[in-house]
């Protein structure tokens, strides 16, 4: 396959995963494809990014109060990914929480309705994800920093799929892409992310608190991975979700200090 070809499916993958925007369908998903996809999270998020610009931007015309407006912003984000990210984080919090056998653990994300553990992932993520977006919209350029702190957030998956990463299990949605992302294409997400999040903080403010944001996510990030690794052998495509969430939420709590 055509580098070409490999970027438009990757692309055409990452919008068509990640988002509830309609595309045509790869004409292959391989570990080429993969990887691209991941890499080009963050442009992939585009359209939620915009939907939760225009959000803020609307709710600024209409005087909505800060924290209204950020849950609306959530509203917008989980409608614009089936709540897709959500779920992931639900289920990896109920399986770090099953069971300390990993087999059980893996069932339990894979088949279980949502658990105690994962409703209170879920609450107390949406929560600092709420607090954070409640201190930011209240700025003047806010519509736009939030933009960029959605698409930036998505660089975890770059970060998650990294080469040397293994998968929990063989089968399932996230075997063919962890570990598919080489260290370069990692690093170059995370660099177009640092762009976004510096691009955010100015607009706030000041850069030093969102790019401190992008380090602390990058290390919470990394630190899911080694939990899920030592926990289960590897991660599933549920700890991308999760990935994705936590990150948001360490991005805004960050620039919500700027």
């Amino acid at each position: 396959m055509s580098r070409a070809a490999t970027l438009r499916d990757g692309w055409l993958h990452a919008t068509g995963t990640l988002t509830a925007v309609r595309v045509p369908p790869p004409s292959r998903v391989d570990r080429g494809v993969a990887g691209t996809a991941m890499v080009l999270g963050p442009l992939a998020a585009l359209p939620l990014a915009a939907a939760a610009a225009l959000v803020v931007a609307a709710a600024d015309l209409v005087d909505l109060p800060p924290l209204a407006t950020a849950y609306v912003v959530l509203l917008a984000l989980a409608l614009g990914t089936r709540a897709f990210h959500w779920d992931g984080l639900a289920d990896t919090a109920d399986g770090l929480t099953a069971s300390y056998s990993p087999a059980r653990s893996l069932e339990v994300m894979r088949t279980g309705p949502v658990g105690p553990a994962g409703v209170v992932a879920v609450v107390l993520v949406a929560g600092l994800q709420a607090a954070g977006l409640m201190a930011v919209v209240r700025h003047d350029h806010a519509w736009w920093a939030v933009g960029l702190l959605v698409c930036a957030s998505r660089a975890a998956l770059a970060v998650a799929c990294v080469r040397g990463v293994p998968p929990a299990r063989a089968d399932g949605l996230g075997a063919t892409h962890i570990g598919a992302v080489p260290v370069v294409g990692a690093v170059a997400t995370l660099l177009v992310a640092a762009v976004a999040v510096a691009f955010a903080g100015q607009a706030l403010g000041s850069a030093v608190p969102t790019l401190v944001g992008l380090a602390v996510m990058v290390a919470a990030v990394v630190a899911l991975l080694v939990r899920c690794v030592r926990r289960l052998g590897g991660i599933t495509g549920d700890v991308l979700g999760a990935a994705v969430e936590l990150s948001f939420a360490v991005l805004v709590l960050a620039a919500a200090t700027a």
